[in-house]
């Protein structure tokens, strides 16, 4: 005997309907969609913001002069580089010019589109990162991934300028990511079980293998670009209030005791920087022209600035004696050119940007835009903030470039492409209603 097929239910009401009622239903269901589709879109055509736009140009253009200032002199010194003065600049200028382009092109794709993007996001950015840490016969111990001062952190074609940092791609990979996942779930946020465990997994994945490269502050940077989320995104308190609590105990142990450096010395890992960053003058003379040169001349170089700098292009320690004057260290040629004053300007620049990144998150249309610009936001604020932190050696050295200024091609680009996502954002704030 043939089972007699049950109607379809009511999601709303819990009522069996009929075909025809079902049928009925089921194209409202589409006409609403093909509704919001359109609203969206014709939302996604409206201007983009300016003011965000304006100061990420400046920034950038900025930190290209600075670039130039701070790279001719190691570049006219290189062989390697064909005793290229302007060879740092040419090729970021050129990155600039590229990323320009896709924060436009970026800025008008209808940033919804970026939901079905967000599994591939993660697990390809999950993918990269594993690639990197896969043991093998080269010297760094790796089968693929490319180094330099000791850390393997880049893939790409070997003895070709063709690498770039997986780390980068995570970072943007873990904010579509969550601000899809977070936006979806709402009120299941505050679940430890739907909510906490299905995102501090994948975040914990992504630290371990940046941890494991070594590349300690781009760990540091994906685990503070997620948990920002995640608070932003409505987990229950009791988890930011142990989260706060680690981090308190963590700078508590790094500033007022010596657990840490034991526990460094203990696994080999740059115990060294510790020392550094606690006496950079003290110890011999061979500990200070080794491990403690680079914050030593870092330093010098603030010092000479003084208010006023001593103009630009004129800097002393980048000829030869800063290390990586173009790239993490960037911001001291700053400081020592254009002194006190012109660094405070270029924070405040930054500082303007960042705030108006959290205005634009807080006016979004949706909750998915609003998270897109939290999570941009929040790696920009971060970045800034340790770089100039380690310059200053407010912090132990990290290894962490300065947004829009230190030397670096898929980083400036990815930056750009996360300038465009904001400015999309934006596109669909709903302009104020007249009174």
């Amino acid at each position: 005997m043939a089972r007699k097929k049950s109607r379809p239910i009511n999601p709303r009401s819990g009522i069996p309907l009929t075909r025809d009622e079902y049928r009925q239903l089921k194209r409202q269901k589409e006409r609403e969609d093909r509704r919001r589709r359109q609203e969206a879109w014709e939302a996604a055509r409206g201007p983009m913001d300016m003011p965000f736009l304006i100061l990420a140009l400046m920034l950038l253009g900025i930190g290209l002069i600075m670039l130039l200032s701070a790279s001719f002199p190691s570049a006219q010194s290189s062989a390697n580089l064909k005793n290229d003065a302007l060879y740092f600049f040419k090729r970021q200028g050129f990155f600039a010019v590229v990323g320009i382009g896709l924060t436009l092109a970026v800025s008008k794709i209808n940033y919804e589109r970026l939901r079905g993007l967000a599994t591939l996001a993660l697990y390809g950015s999950l993918g990269l990162l594993v690639l990197v840490v896969i043991p093998g016969p080269n010297k760094y111990g790796r089968l693929l991934a490319l180094g330099e001062n000791g850390a393997a952190r880049w893939l790409g074609i070997p003895n070709t300028t063709f690498t770039f940092q997986p780390s980068e791609v995570a970072k943007l990979g873990i904010i579509i990511y969550f601000a899809e996942s977070i936006s979806r779930k709402k009120e299941k946020m505050k679940s430890f079980r739907e909510g906490f465990l299905p995102h501090i997994i994948p975040l914990a994945a992504m630290v371990l293998l940046t941890l494991i490269e070594p590349h300690f502050s781009g760990a540091v940077l994906i685990l503070g670009i997620g948990a920002a989320m995640m608070v932003v995104g409505g987990i229950h308190w009791g988890w930011i209030a142990f989260g706060a609590g680690g981090l308190g105990l963590g700078a508590y142990l790094l500033f007022f005791t010596e657990a840490i450096d034991n526990i460094f010395k203990a696994i080999n890992y740059n115990a060294s920087r510790l020392m550094v960053w606690r006496d950079p003058f003290g110890g011999d003379l061979e500990f200070r022209r080794s491990h403690a040169w680079q914050t030593i001349q870092s330093l010098y170089a603030i010092g000479s600035g003084g208010l006023l700098g001593v103009g630009l292009g004129k800097s002393r320690q980048k000829f030869g004696y800063l290390p990586e004057a173009q790239n993490d260290y960037i911001f001291a040629v700053v400081l020592e050119e254009l002194g006190l004053v012109g660094g405070a300007l270029i924070m405040v620049l930054f500082a303007l940007l960042i705030i108006r990144g959290f205005w634009l998150a807080i006016h979004a249309r949706d909750r998915f835009g609003s998270l897109l610009a939290v999570g941009v936001t929040t790696q920009i604020a971060l970045q800034t903030f340790l770089n100039i932190a380690v310059v200053t050696n407010f912090m132990p050295s990290t290894g962490i470039s300065l947004p829009f200024f230190s030397y670096g091609g898929t980083a400036l680009l990815i930056q750009m492409v996360e300038v465009g996502i904001v400015l999309s954002v934006s596109r669909q704030i709903p302009a104020p209603k007249a009174r």
